[in-house]
């Protein structure tokens, strides 16, 4: 099947610039966002405006969602006017939000019964791999859906990495947000020690970003905190949304994880502060740097 048609659900920050990829690579691009305004970029570039996901869904070859929160995924698939109610049999539907690996399966398992090839392909990178079409996609369902997804996948990142079965790549990202909120409360409580011992920020930056405690999180999340930029290439509240998520699935898995419900506490500190769409280097400030 020559995969020529895509539809795609969630122009926000990370879906402008992918839904941008496909479009330049030379697919037909329909597009829905609950704002339009957030998509009049794709629509001068030749993209179709759709009313509704089942709109945006019908007569595509593949549907890619890429939304805020578990329940607006269910509400895109599963609602009346969703994607699985209007999609044509055989077509292939992405979720790539990162969202509940149940919900997942759910998904799979109701797509199936409709003769509808359906993945979970969570992405990693930020608005940086979204922009450079470097993202890590982690994907979960049948692995010859993700081969033939792999020339759309391709487009977007550089990482492809089919982890098994429907769910399996939810699963994944829980992994990567896990460990994203260690790196990321680590660095922030490296410079609350050097503030509270006196030591120059910027010094001790230059100090240690280079050597063993340096990462990503430090480099490219922090520094910009540090900077006093604090606009979201991640937002804060998106952030809470995945680590909620780790928590909530990982007592069903039977694995206790301290450090992941601590950030998860300091983070909804953050949210109750009204800082909810600020980036996650805004975690500085529970630490009292920066603001």
């Amino acid at each position: 099947m020559t995969l020529k048609k895509i539809g795609f659900i969630g122009t926000g920050i990370m879906g402008a610039a992918m839904a941008g990829h496909l479009l330049a690579a030379g697919f037909e691009l329909s597009v829905y966002n609950r704002t339009r305004a957030k998509a009049e970029g794709l629509l001068a570039k030749g993209a179709k405006w759709c009313e509704s996901p089942g709109e945006c869904a019908r007569g595509q070859d593949v549907v890619i969602t890429i939304v805020g929160y578990p329940k607006d995924v269910e509400e895109v698939y599963l609602g009346e006017d969703g994607i699985l109610a209007n999609s044509e049999k055989d077509a292939y539907v992405v979720d790539m939000t990162t969202s509940s690996p149940i919900l997942a399966e759910k998904i799979f398992a109701a797509a199936k019964g409709k003769g509808i090839h359906a993945l979970d392909a969570p992405v990693t990178g930020g608005d940086t791999g979204a922009r450079n079409a470097t993202l890590s996609i982690l994907v979960g369902g049948e692995e010859d859906d993700f081969k033939a997804l792999e020339p759309v996948f391709s487009k977007l990142g550089k990482n492809l990495v089919y982890m098994g079965a429907a769910g399996a790549g939810q699963k994944a990202k829980a992994c990567n947000q896990i460990a994203i909120a260690g790196a990321l409360a680590g660095a922030c409580e490296a410079y609350a020690y050097a503030k509270a011992s006196g030591l120059d920020l910027e010094k001790t930056y230059q100090a240690i970003s280079a050597g063993a405690a340096g990462s990503f999180q430090m480099s490219n999340v922090v520094r910009r905190g540090l900077d006093g930029d604090f606009e979201p290439g991640f937002m804060m509240k998106h952030f809470g949304k995945d680590l909620a998520i780790g928590t909530e699935t990982s007592a069903a898995y039977g694995a206790a994880l301290p450090v992941l419900g601590q950030v998860l506490s300091e983070v909804r500190q953050i949210e109750r502060q009204g800082e909810g769409s600020k980036g996650t280097q805004s975690l500085l400030w529970y630490y009292g740097i920066g603001k």
